[in-house]
């Protein structure tokens, strides 16, 4: 089951951590979004936060499911229920960015129907104070991807 994190609820930041190891930026973002989980047998095992960004649109940051999870569908599970929930919510654009060493994600936001619209380059250098790698790649540019939801 997916819902919305009710106020005053901890967030899962161990989860929240896993997408973005930065504490000040996912406490900033999570207070202007809304945050989703994913629960698992009663258990938080998956979140997503869907940021308004500008009129119409809406960014779907900080996908994670629990690594004890992995391979399980979740992941995608999350991107679909937040497409649906932006739709439901009147967005007529929804909006993700990731690392450009993110090779999985990259395949499965385009597998859920985002395209591939921009580079943000250096975009990890400047809001990160700590060099980030993944898949044995420094992450240096965002690619952002969208989605048109008025298809």
């Amino acid at each position: 089951m997916i819902r919305l994190l009710h106020s005053g609820e901890a967030l899962p930041m161990n989860l929240l951590l896993l997408a973005d190891p930065s504490e000040r930026l996912i406490r900033d973002y999570t207070t202007r979004g809304a945050c989703y989980v994913l629960e698992k047998e009663e258990k938080v095992v998956g979140v997503y936060v869907l940021l308004p960004t500008r009129p119409d649109t809406a960014e779907l940051v900080n996908v994670a499911v629990e690594e004890a999870c992995h391979g399980q569908g979740l992941g995608k599970k999350l991107i679909l229920h937040a497409i649906q929930t932006a739709k439901q919510q009147g967005y007529r654009t929804i909006e993700i960015g990731t690392g450009n060493s993110g090779v999985a994600q990259l395949a499965l936001y385009q597998k859920c129907g985002f395209r591939m619209v921009s580079i943000d380059r250096n975009f990890f250098l400047r809001h990160y104070e700590e060099p980030i790698f993944e898949n044995g790649i420094q992450v240096i540019d965002m690619v952002r991807l969208e989605m048109d939801l008025e298809q």
